[in-house]
């Protein structure tokens, strides 16, 4: 096994590109474009919050109808990172490293190369996504915008995230709450400033009994996940103040995870309130609904058939949010989340090439 072979040379050629979701992605999107000889290509390009030039690909060949497989090119930060996480590396125990490589740089090459291969009467059809990783913005693009997907008629989607080949037929949304408050900067010695984050402790002391409450009260639990009680969590930032500094500005963000049966309404009661009585800035960045299918939906019927195994719930969260506004989705691929955003990011380069032909039958079941 080596990187010459076509799933695992794509894959590697996809990490070397640096496509953090902080920067442009034309220059990954560029190379995946290359490999997109013979199929309709839309771009879908935009421009981000931070006013950095995004796209996204929509990509058919063949009839209408059928699957479409979907991944995205972004990436987490490299944090943690003591190697070049742009570097690909494939070692002796046939592991495949480096930044992406299971999330979800190798899955989109598994899928590209699966399309690739798929006979001329089988419809095609890929659905490349970027600002997975933090706004969904490009699959929002794609489900909102793009004329070639909406006229496709698609039977189902296939998010081709890590899930071991194990079906999931739901998985959580998030809502990301930022909230701010705002002081006056001094030097601290003088008492002239204004220490933001003590105007922000109230709402923090709210938000830790959200937290409990959230884990310790079954009405707003969800039992068919692991672990039943929604994600919310907490990251804080006084954007670089010294220690000697009045904080002039702090920010709490709080991502909350939360899956069909739970109702989000209290909590975005509670957040709002607790923000509100605190006199401090809030704003929401809601994603689409929990996506979830029930076990006997056609597209997990398919999909468990594929696989052999049995679908399950998942506490995460991918762009199912977003696309299932085109056709009903359901997340298979290879490779173990656990590895993902982690500094010691990897996939068996074995689990890439027993995706391909699983991908490859799930294409050739819309004909």
């Amino acid at each position: 096994m080596s990187l010459t072979e076509p799933v695992l040379r794509l894959a590697a050629d996809l990490i070397a590109i640096d496509s953090r979701s902080s920067l442009s992605n034309l220059p990954v999107a560029d190379r995946i474009a290359q490999e997109l000889s013979g199929f309709e290509v839309e771009r879908l390009d935009y421009t981000d919050a931070n006013g950095i030039p995004k796209r996204a690909l929509v990509a058919h060949k063949g009839p209408k109808g059928g699957y479409a497989l979907s991944g995205h090119m972004d990436t987490v930060p490299a944090t943690g990172w003591e190697s070049d996480p742009w570097a690909p590396r494939l070692d002796e125990a046939g592991l495949l490293h480096g930044l992406g490589s299971v999330d979800m740089k190798g899955q989109v090459a598994a899928a590209i190369i699966a399309a690739q291969q798929a006979p001329a009467d089988v419809p095609v059809t890929l659905l490349i996504t970027t600002d997975e990783e933090t706004t969904k913005q490009g699959a929002r693009r794609i489900a909102r915008d793009s004329a070639l997907a909406r006229s496709l008629n698609l039977a189902g989607i296939f998010v081709v995230e890590p899930t071991g080949l194990v079906p999931v037929r739901g998985h959580r949304s998030h809502i990301a709450f930022t909230a701010t408050a705002h002081g006056v900067q001094a030097h601290s010695s003088t008492g002239k400033g204004t220490n933001a984050n003590w105007k922000l402790l109230p709402f923090l002391t709210a938000m830790r009994q959200v937290h409990d409450e959230l884990r310790s009260n079954p009405a707003l639990q969800d039992t068919d996940y692991d672990p039943p009680f929604s994600d919310f969590n907490l990251i804080l930032d006084n954007h670089g103040t010294a220690m000697n500094v009045t904080v002039a500005k702090a920010t709490a963000q709080i991502k909350f995870r939360y899956s069909a049966k739970v109702d989000p309404k209290p909590i975005l009661h509670a957040v709002r309130s607790a923000a509100r009585e605190a006199g401090i800035d809030l704003s929401e960045q809601v994603e689409g609904a929990p996506p979830e299918l029930p076990a006997t939906h056609p597209l997990v019927g398919l999909a468990t058939r594929l696989t052999n195994h049995a679908a399950k719930t998942a506490p995460y969260g991918t762009d199912a949010s977003e696309l299932q506004a085109l056709a009903p989705c359901v997340v298979l691929g290879p490779g173990d989340i656990g590895m993902a955003h982690t500094p010691r990011e990897c996939v068996r380069a074995q689990d890439l090439r027993d995706a391909v032909p699983v991908f490859a039958r799930a294409l050739a079941s819309g004909r």
